[in-house]
């Protein structure tokens, strides 16, 4: 095995721990990022492109008719073929969260329409179910199993909040293992049947499944309900007759007490076991050997890699499968980079270049590595993974159609959690929406005092109306704290007197005045 470090570009932070990544003719598509899509790229999908152990990031276009495709966290992804051996596939995507932590029980259908030199457009179409139809979800996973000429979809597991009606203001963002329920899925009809299973009896997330054929091996995983990662090898095997199908389960020996574990195909029969947790806090840096041959699975521990100092040390890791024997590997770079919210990231190759040539195997891998993220009100602080589908080619397209994160405005949501007062009591574990306008950030507002600071304004006890009026008025603002301190700085102002107006004297009757000739004729003709 060998282990090389990628460069870090300045939009690496879109790349977080939830994300997906979807292979189209040997090119990578990044899927699912951090908030809402940005005016750069409003169909917030990306081809990953690798050169030069540099990593670009390039936006993607959709067709006219397709839907609208959310940037989904921690959904479940296959490939769809018409059979076994067909070339052509879509991906079905089903379930995740979006960036408003809001959980979706949508599936959609993506596949690639048209393809140039410098331009890849896709194709998104909503499907809609009947039947049992799964809730909506998280740290799932979905394949596809053939038999008898037929195929069919199998979801298990995931995580899902607790029912609208058991939320309190402490537990909103509570999360509970989904039932341990098999659901089978016909997507040519547009329907669901749930099994359930005595073998399986703890809802499992953010497990590792492998299918081939007609069954599925289900590893690891772990349990919120018991808080343990369950060493259970389990076989899930499905029949498909004219008939209803037959779904069976067996136990196996020789499991792995795992979560968040990454599975890259190195050859028709073998596959690596890399990364994961034994616990909460305590990394596995062993890697196995994963062989299935004629209906039997055998797990051998591997050659390790020689892990570097940071990766030995950090507390947490991340990570997916490339295809073809390569793994991508990220640990958070926070504390260690300008830029916020960055990871460092690596590639670690499983088998020689001389095998990178092989054609694309037709087994299935399914792996959906992640584990709790901020948002969950759980102490389970394991990894969270992308789901990588196949190997990253570059992409020979013009370097000007490159995404640029220093064009966007930045919406780090850091400093909206922070302790702005001594009576602050947001908290991101258990805050909902105060205010009409809040979407899935608390109303903050700025403090003139001094360099300035922010406050939050439900802890000012502002109401919507002077929030409003505060934000449209070009006015300083000052907080609870340093409002009575501003006035005693303050400089009295000058108070103007008024000056009364004086009165205006009463104008005096004006008298005709009458000449001499005037008053001797008036006179004579009065004593005439």
């Amino acid at each position: 095995m060998s282990l090389q470090m990628i460069s870090t570009v300045s939009n690496s932070s879109l790349l977080q721990p939830g994300s997906s990544l979807l292979n189209f003719d040997g090119h990578v598509f990044f899927f699912g990022q951090k908030g809402w899509p940005k005016r750069s790229c409003p169909t917030g999908v990306f081809l990953l492109d690798i050169k030069q152990n540099e990593l670009k990031m390039k936006p993607a276009f959709f067709s006219k008719d397709s839907c609208y495709l959310p940037p989904l966290r921690y959904p479940a992804l296959c490939t769809l073929r018409s059979d076994a051996r067909a070339d052509e596939y879509q991906y079905v995507i089903h379930g995740g969260k979006t960036p408003n932590n809001d959980l979706s029980d949508k599936i959609y259908f993506m596949s690639l329409v048209s393809k140039t030199s410098k331009k890849m457009t896709f194709q998104c179409i909503e499907k809609d179910l009947g039947g049992d139809v799964p809730e909506a979800r998280y740290g799932h996973t979905i394949n596809v199993v053939h038999s008898r000429g037929k195929s069919m979809s199998v979801l298990f597991g995931g995580r899902s909040y607790i029912p609208l009606a058991q939320r309190t203001t402490e537990k909103w963002n509570s999360v509970v293992d989904c039932l341990s329920s098999v659901f089978l899925i016909d997507f040519e009809f547009g329907c669901c049947t749930s099994y359930i299973l005595p073998e399986l009896q703890d809802g499992l997330s953010f497990h590792v499944s492998i299918a081939r054929g007609d069954t599925i091996y289900i590893l690891g995983g772990h349990s919120l309900q018991n808080n343990t990662r369950s060493p259970n090898l389990y076989k899930l095997k499905i029949d498909l007759p004219l008939g209803s199908p037959a779904v069976t389960c067996t136990i196996l020996p020789g499991g792995i007490s795992v979560s968040s574990a990454i599975v890259t195909q190195i050859s028709d029969t073998e596959f690596v076991l890399v990364g994961g947790y034994h616990s909460d806090n305590q990394k596995r840096l062993v890697c196995n050997t994963i062989v299935l041959e004629d209906s039997k699975i055998e797990i051998v521990e591997s050659l390790s890699p020689e892990w570097t100092p940071d990766i030995k040390h950090c507390r947490m890791w991340f990570g997916c499968d490339m295809g073809k024997g390569s793994v991508l590997l990220g640990i958070p770079g926070a504390n260690k980079q300008l830029i916020p919210d960055a990871n460092y990231f690596y590639i670690l190759r499983c088998k020689g270049a001389e095998e990178d040539k092989e054609e694309e195997l037709i087994t299935q891998i399914c792996s959906q590595t992640s584990s709790e993220d901020p948002g969950d009100s759980t102490p389970f602080e394991d990894s969270e993974e992308f789901c990588f589908s196949a190997e990253a080619n570059s992409f020979d397209a013009d370097d000007a159609d490159t995404y640029n994160e220093d064009d966007e405005e930045d919406e780090s949501e850091t400093g909206y959690w922070i302790t702005c007062c001594a009576s602050c009591n947001i908290d991101i574990n258990t805050w909902v929406p105060f205010y009409s306008t809040e979407l899935n950030k608390p109303a903050m507002i700025l403090c003139s005092s001094g360099a300035g600071h922010w406050v939050h304004a439900q802890c000012m006890d502002l109401s919507e109306t002077m929030l409003l009026r505060l934000s449209e008025a070009n006015v300083k603002y000052f907080c609870n704290k340093h409002v009575d301190l501003n006035k005693g700085l303050q400089t009295p102002q000058k108070v103007v007197c008024l000056k009364k107006q004086p009165m205006k004297p009463l104008r005096k009757k004006k008298t005709m005045k009458l000449s001499t000739s005037t008053k001797k004729s008036f006179l004579r003709r009065l004593f005439e």
